[in-house]
This record gives structure tokens, C-alpha cells and sequence, in this order.
């Protein structure tokens, strides 16, 4: 089963061109390099649905608050949580 993780694109820091697009997304406050390649549409402040480290989608705001709730829940996040740096909502 695979499992993506939504999160808040919060800045686009490579953009060389679409290949090596890379941007921060934070998950709950985690925030993690992802490579944005799959998804050249996104912008700063949209949600993106994350897998293994690439975003895969996109997906609207009240959806990404919903499914990351369920997955905190669950105690799906432990992976993330060791690296916080700062406080944000998915």
C-alpha cells in the first residue's frame, strides 16, 4: 500500500527547470525538502500530496487538514517528527 502525505508547499527553492524543481513543504510544522518535478503547477501556499519524497499532487486545503489529521491519529508520523524546526499547520 502506498501512503502520500499531504503538506503546504512553503517556498520553491530550486527551479532550474521543471526536472529539478525542489521546494519546502512542511507537514505539521516538519519541514521537508521535496522534489516538486511531478507537480509544475504548484505554487507557494497550495497543498501537495507527498510520496517517498516527491509531491505527487495536488489537493485542496480542507482535504489536505482532513487526511493529515486522520494520518496523526493513526500514528502514522513518526518518521517526520524527529526533524521539526518549526510550527506550521499542514
Amino acid at each position: 500500500m502506498c501512503l502520500a502525505i499531504p503538506g503546504k508547499l512553503t517556498a520553491i527553492s530550486a527551479q532550474l527547470d521543471d526536472t529539478f524543481r525542489m521546494g519546502k513543504v512542511s507537514f505539521g510544522g516538519v519541514i521537508k525538502e521535496i522534489n516538486l518535478s511531478m507537480v509544475p503547477e504548484a505554487q507557494v501556499g497550495d497543498y501537495v500530496l507527498v510520496h517517498v519524497g516527491v509531491a505527487i499532487g495536488t489537493i485542496d486545503e480542507a482535504e489536505a487538514h482532513k487526511t493529515f489529521e486522520y494520518i496523526r491519529r493513526i500514528g502514522e508520523l513518526d518518521e517526520l517528527e524527529g526533524s521539526s524546526t518549526q510550527t506550521d499547520t499542514p
